[in-house]
């Protein structure tokens, strides 16, 4: 079984054991987290189609990671005036386990 939700204002496919990666959320390592906005749940047969959400429906999750993603190097440049600047940023992100998806 699989199904879409929606999060943060983005959208993710999410089945039962895959780790999801999402931008910083609240929360300690090994806490529970209950999404309710879930727009498609669906199998091998047949899915349902939320409008716009399938009332009842959830998905269960824990939180395994809070830590830091990739750097990202921002450079500035301009011709003709020697003027070079680099930046280094790396976002806070959240790795969650899907442990659950609960149908309506």
């Amino acid at each position: 079984m699989f199904a879409i939700l929606r999060t943060q204002g983005k959208q993710y496919m999410v089945k039962k054991g895959d780790m999801l990666v999402l931008p910083y959320m609240e929360g300690d390592i090994d806490t529970n987290v209950t999404f309710d906005e879930v727009l498609l749940l669906g199998d091998d047969k047949k899915f349902t189609l939320g409008k716009p959400t399938i009332k009842g429906a959830t998905v269960h999750a824990t939180i395994k990671v809070q830590g830091k993603g990739e750097k990202i190097h921002v450079r500035r440049y301009k011709s003709k005036v020697r003027y070079r600047k680099h930046i280094g940023f790396r976002a806070t992100i959240t790795t969650l386990e899907i442990t659950d998806i609960v149908k309506a």
